[in-house]
C-alpha cells in the first residue's frame, strides 16, 4: 500500500486543477472528537477563550482545515448513506447517488444523466474529488 501511495503522489505531484483526497483509516466522528479535544486543550492552556469558539474556528481544528468544504459528494454503488465521511464538512454539500460502481463512473454519468448536476458558467464543479476549473469535457471517462 505504501508503494502505491508513493507512486500516486509522485505521478500527481505537478497536478494543479484537481484536489484528490484519499481518506485512509478516516472516520468523521473520530475527526470531530479529536478536534474537540484539541480545542479544549487550547482553552485549558489559556491560548483560546471559550467565547472565541465559532464554527469557522472549529473547522480549523479538523483534519481538512486547509481544504475547502466539498460542494458535491458522489456516492456510487447504490449506497444511500455517507458512512461517517466528512460529517462536519458536508453540512451544505449536495449529494449525488448512483447505482453505477466507482470504476465505471465517468464524465457521462456525472454530467449526462443527472439534470441536477451541471458545470458552472465557467465549466467548473467542485465535488469531493474536485474538478475545480476543469471543463466538463476534460474530465476523464
Amino acid at each position: 500500500m505504501k508503494t502505491i501511495l508513493k507512486e500516486t503522489i509522485a505521478k500527481t505531484a505537478h497536478n494543479h486543477d484537481m484536489i484528490l483526497n484519499l481518506a485512509l483509516n478516516y472516520g468523521g466522528r473520530d475527526e470531530i472528537v479529536g478536534a474537540v479535544k484539541d480545542l479544549l486543550n487550547d482553552i485549558r492552556r489559556g491560548t483560546l477563550a471559550d467565547q472565541d469558539v465559532t464554527k469557522d474556528l472549529f473547522s480549523r481544528y479538523l483534519d481538512t482545515a486547509d481544504l475547502p468544504d466539498p460542494d458535491l459528494l458522489i456516492r456510487t454503488s447504490g449506497e444511500y448513506r455517507i458512512s461517517n465521511f466528512l460529517l462536519w464538512q458536508s453540512a451544505y454539500t449536495e449529494f449525488y447517488f448512483t447505482e453505477v460502481l466507482w470504476p465505471d463512473f465517468n464524465r457521462d454519468e456525472l454530467f449526462g444523466r443527472s439534470p441536477s448536476i451541471s458545470a458552472g458558467s465557467d465549466g467548473s464543479v467542485s465535488p469531493v474529488i474536485r474538478f475545480t476549473g476543469a471543463d466538463k469535457n476534460d474530465v476523464s471517462s
